[in-house]
């Protein structure tokens, strides 16, 4: 319980250190995990990015919380429909079955940027090597989608 009160505390710290509205998206993960996801925007093409989600899958589920920098790469594909590619890294923390889990992520996926609407559509798929409370290798895989605030 005091891990869950310690993920939201930090959760709730990391949406309040935005300054810049116009550079914060808000919105929803699904897959592994499942829940909120929020992304700022530090520079054109890099961005740090949280999560807030549960772990459904195997044994192991439970909360989970993210943080991942980010790299974008616009323009990987020939085509009138923006599809930025992004790769990064980031950190994990797991609450599983009271017990404390920690994991260093991989991060890569695909952006789409709907034509008119302040909002992108993300697939992310990220090898986590997890140390704590044992050393495994663990594959997240979400899709959601960002409402950004102007």
């Amino acid at each position: 319980m005091k891990l869950k009160i310690i993920l939201l505390f930090f959760v709730l710290m990391f949406l309040n250190s935005f300054s810049q509205p116009s550079n914060f998206g808000l919105g929803l993960m699904f897959g592994e995990p499942s829940g909120i996801n929020v992304k700022y925007w530090v520079s054109e093409s890099n961005a740090i990015v949280g999560g807030l989600g549960w772990h459904f899958l195997g044994r192991d589920d439970g909360l989970s919380i993210h943080a991942d920098y980010l790299y974008h790469i616009d323009n990987t594909f020939n085509t009138n429909i923006s599809f930025p590619l992004y790769y990064g890294f980031g950190v994990r923390l797991r609450n599983e079955k009271d017990k404390f889990g920690l994991g260093f992520r991989g991060v890569g996926g695909i952006l789409f940027y709907p034509d008119n609407l302040p909002m992108d559509i993300f697939l992310e798929f990220v090898p986590v090597f997890r140390l704590l409370p044992e050393t495994k290798l663990e594959i997240d895989l979400a899709v959601g989608a960002r409402y950004y605030f102007n």
